[in-house]
């Protein structure tokens, strides 16, 4: 089942992105209609929220008299708290309800507007944001919800920001044009991501593809730290490192970004391995490190792979015993190649110098062995450069 967080700040177009995925054959479970619906009249959140707020909350036939709820704790954090703390743990279970009841090969697309605000990112498979300038979201609640200009102002201003909202964005959807457009992008993404990231799931395998080295690209470190708190939400807090030519900044790389997990063995990495699947990242099997330097016992050398099932974001997941040779190597050759300018451009020239030979065919192993002839001669390299650092294990 793939799981896809849905948001954007309120009068961004949400609802049209949400009715597109339904038409296309998603499961679209509304956060909103939840918490309407744990709150109807004879339900427990209703009696609750009277207990907690008064009776002047209720209308007279019973229901839920939002203005005036929302005129207590529109602007008081306490009540609002109060507030949150009766709904959200029902609209919670009630999502999980309806997760649990959908087919397990479908598409569940949780439509969340405070997604951002709440922290929820991590906990899915992919993050899709809607977007569309102030100005343009005031005129939309002006306009079609006759609301005020003035409350439709504090509401935008009450939301997260752009910023916050692009750092958990994996898909920035922009509908600040015309309704086909943004209905166009929707149909794309559902073509060309959503559904072979589903599949990919189903069926247990990575997204897969020719090496190309690009240009660096300044986003990558975001896009590292959205991965990150993704794979800390599914395996704890083990040591986790963004390494490779990703992580070094100025450098041309494959757009691949790689990761390091840290474990005490080989049997932890295999004991997560349900729970990296759960999170998106599938295991590879059969891959290893070659030996380099001192330490040649290829036991040493051992590590556990998983690449990312979404065909819109490759990663490769390291897993590895914390402070063996093969994580401490890691992490200098990343270093080393982050603190020497001639050693980055001579490693810049050796990927872009394999490049033709590899570019056109699914050979990314081919394409890490012709490099292992400059791996194996770094080695010296890194010690001396170590050595010159003053650490003695070099």
């Amino acid at each position: 089942m793939l799981r896809v967080g849905l948001s954007g700040g309120i009068g961004s177009g949400k609802s049209t992105v949400a009715g597109r995925l339904a038409e296309h054959g998603a499961v679209v479970i509304d956060a909103d209609q939840l918490a309407r619906r744990v709150v109807e009249p004879g339900t427990d959140g209703l009696r609750e929220i009277a207990e907690a707020f008064g009776s002047s909350v209720l209308t007279s036939a019973g229901r839920l008299d939002r203005a005036a709820l929302a005129g207590q704790v529109f602007a008081d954090d306490t009540a609002r708290a109060r507030l949150n703390a009766i709904v959200h743990p029902k609209v919670a279970a009630l999502t999980a309800e309806l997760i649990a009841s959908a087919p397990e090969d479908s598409i569940v697309v949780h439509d969340v507007p405070l997604l951002v605000e709440n922290g929820l990112a991590p906990a899915y498979h992919l993050v899709v944001i809607t977007h569309a300038d102030v100005e343009q979201r005031v005129a939309r609640l002006v306009g079609a919800r006759d609301m005020p200009e003035s409350d439709a102002r504090a509401r935008v201003a009450a939301q997260a920001g752009d910023d916050a909202r692009r750092a958990v964005a994996d898909v920035w959807l922009d509908n600040t044009g015309s309704p086909d457009q943004v209905l166009a992008a929707v149909d794309a993404l559902w073509a060309d991501r959503l559904v072979p990231y589903a599949a990919n799931l189903r069926l247990r395998r990575h997204a897969s593809g020719p090496p190309k080295v690009v240009d660096p690209d300044p986003t990558w470190p975001a896009q590292a730290a959205r991965i990150a708190a993704r794979l800390r939400t599914a395996v704890g807090d083990r040591p986790l490192e963004h390494i490779g030519s990703t992580a070094v900044p100025g450098l041309v790389a494959k757009d691949v970004l790689d990761f390091q997990l840290g474990v005490s063995s080989m049997a932890e990495a295999d004991g997560l391995a349900d729970a990296l699947l759960n999170a998106g990242f599938p295991n590879v099997p059969g891959l290893t490190d070659a030996p380099r330097g001192a330490e040649q016992d290829p036991e040493l050398w051992d590590k556990r792979v998983h690449s990312s099932a979404d065909p819109g974001r490759r990663v490769n997941l390291h897993v590895r015993v914390t402070g063996a040779p093969n994580w401490v190597w890691a992490l200098r050759f990343r270093d080393w190649l982050r603190a020497d300018a001639a050693a980055r451009e001579e490693y810049a020239r050796v990927k872009l110098g394999l490049m033709p030979e590899h570019e056109n065919h699914d050979g990314s192993l081919a394409y890490a062995e012709a490099k292992e002839p400059w791996m194996e001669e770094a080695v010296s390299r890194i010690a001396a450069f170590y050595r010159a650092a003053g650490d003695q294990r070099s």
